[in-house]
């Protein structure tokens, strides 16, 4: 009998092993800008109210077995971002994934260095174009040259493994690339995978269509930025390409239903309708299928 037990409890301490839990955390829903905008006199930003509970466009990956965290985008709220993700998991930062060269997607990993965290050597993964452009420029280069920072290439669709069963898959996506590529990612868990794109120009710019990879996802994190044309009147879209959040939705008209359900809209500008949760545009959205990201959304990969 005893030899028994121990075989029941071996099996099932290795049956509990083998579920590699990982979980991927909503860390900012908002546009580079964040909210309240600078020099922004619309009521989008003078509702104070509810300013804490948006921050920009990042997610966290928690990796429960072997005890890390990485972080999609560093963004101007970074401290926050990763402070939310060291206090509810009590891991260590493992790594950090660059999207590309904009305000909103690398700024943040500013508070690595001596003024700040002061951190030593957090892996930052980015393409060749961004490591270039950290390496040569300051005052990111001092992060290097202090080792608060390890900065390695990874390289479009090809699978960057962090652990056992965690893969992330940098993609290429068409977007104002003036210092750097800008990619997506395929984030593959022991169970789900994900694909997370904040920024693109245009979704028939891309090479590769979301209707036809959209089978094999679980989750999307697409770019939201603007609701319609209506919110950008003081710029010129030529400017600030992005897919209309009322495109991609006609875009996507003919998937099915249960596909419409695994897309999440992020990365909103402070202008669009969607961040006001109740409003008639967002209910809209939301009978249709599509679900508009919300900061500490928590998923299983």
């Amino acid at each position: 009998m005893k030899k028994l037990f121990f075989f029941i409890l071996s099996f099932f301490s290795n049956f509990l092993l083998s579920q590699h839990e990982v979980e991927i955390v909503v860390l900012g829903t908002l546009q580079d800008g964040g909210l309240p905008h600078i020099n922004c006199s619309r009521v989008c930003c003078l509702n104070k109210l509810k300013t804490s509970d948006y921050k920009v466009s990042s997610l966290g990956l928690a990796d429960c077995m072997d005890k890390k965290f990485y972080i999609f985008d560093a963004t101007p709220d970074f401290p926050s971002q990763f402070n939310y993700m060291k206090n509810n998991y009590g891991f260590d930062l493992n790594g950090i994934f660059l999207t590309h060269a904009h305000i909103g997607h690398y700024s943040g990993i500013m508070f690595l260095g001596k003024e700040a965290m002061n951190s030593n050597s957090v892996p930052v993964y980015v393409m060749p174009r961004m490591y270039d452009f950290l390496t040569n420029n300051g005052p990111w280069s001092q992060l290097i040259d202090q080792s608060n920072i390890v900065v390695s290439k990874i390289f479009n669709d090809e699978q960057h493994t962090i652990s056992k069963d965690l893969v992330v898959r940098p993609i290429i996506v068409p977007h104002r690339d003036e210092f750097s590529e800008t990619v997506g990612f395929f984030i593959q868990g022991p169970n789900k995978k994900i694909l997370f794109i904040p920024d693109i120009d245009k979704w028939s710019k891309w090479k590769i269509s979301l209707k036809d990879i959209i089978n094999d996802l679980d989750l999307l994190f697409i770019d939201g930025t603007f609701y319609d044309n209506s919110e950008i009147s003081y710029r010129s879209i030529d400017q600030i390409p992005h897919p209309f959040v009322v495109e991609t939705i006609e875009y996507l008209d003919s998937l099915s239903l249960s596909d419409k359900n695994k897309i999440y809209f992020i990365h909103m500008n402070h202008t669009n309708p969607l961040l006001e949760r109740n409003n008639e545009i967002t209910c809209k959205v939301l009978s249709e299928g599509y679900n508009i990201a919300k900061i500490g959304q928590t998923f299983k990969l």
